[in-house]
């Protein structure tokens, strides 16, 4: 008789356990904290997975470089009242909008096509710290099928050394099979490194004065010759003169 109640005591225990069990899991999949309709942490057709709304859609950033005379106006005024950082936070935008404006006019002055290369205005980029020509890189992309002719003006400390070291010495460098990698080069009265790879093309380095850089980069070009006409297409000397190179 013992064996019998308590037999029937845990089947009753055991009954009850699964229904607050059924009525746990059934809440979930009924109310708004989850469940297959809800939008709890397990996700649901009537809300986001997680609780959390995705994004549909914004304004984005605005693009428009600083304002210089605004920013010039605000750095003396800030420092006529000895905030000296906030001048120098004001010198800084300053600066960084006439880099950004001339990184513009250089592109504008680019020619539309090279080597029959039309130019991709949608990878055009001009990019600055806001330091003193540290940083700034302006490049523009031409493209026609899969032949690419890209040039970059750049204020980059590490390229300018390496285009060095090459322009100081005279040699060239050959790999195993006795193919020439690179070489010194002339264009429009400036001294250059071109260099080709078989993977990723030529490449023509020219230094413009103390600081900065042009390179051009051609993918899919039928010779050394061949890149070489193309590059002569840009105002090399134009490019120095707005940079403010010497």
């Amino acid at each position: 008789m013992l064996k019998k109640l308590k037999e029937k005591a845990e089947n009753a225990a055991n009954k009850a356990l699964d229904k607050k069990a059924d009525d746990a899991v059934g809440n979930n999949g009924n109310n708004n904290n989850g469940g297959t309709n809800g939008s709890g942490p397990s996700g649901g057709n009537n809300g986001p997975k997680y609780g959390k709304p995705s994004n549909k859609g914004g304004a984005g950033l605005v693009s428009a470089p600083p304002d210089v005379n605004e920013n010039l106006a605000s750095a003396e005024t800030a420092f006529k009242g000895n905030n000296l950082s906030d001048a120098r936070y004001a010198v800084q935008q300053a600066m960084l909008g006439v880099e950004l404006q001339i990184g513009q006019n250089i592109l504008k002055s680019l020619p539309a096509t090279i080597a029959g290369l039309k130019k991709d205005s949608m990878q055009d980029q001009v990019t600055s710290t806001g330091w003193g020509w540290a940083g700034l890189t302006i490049q523009r992309v031409y493209v026609q099928g899969d032949k690419q002719f890209t040039l970059t003006v750049a204020n980059n400390s590490m390229w300018m050394q390496a285009i060095n070291m090459y322009l100081t010495n005279s040699g060239y460098a050959q790999n195993t099979g006795g193919q020439q990698n690179w070489k010194q080069v002339k264009i429009k009265g400036y001294r250059a490194v071109i260099e080709y790879n078989d993977n990723t093309g030529y490449k023509l380095s020219v230094p413009l004065g103390q600081s900065s850089i042009l390179i051009f980069e051609g993918i899919n070009f039928a010779s050394e010759q061949d890149m070489m006409n193309a590059a002569n297409q840009v105002d090399i000397d134009g490019i120095k003169k707005s940079l403010g190179e010497k």
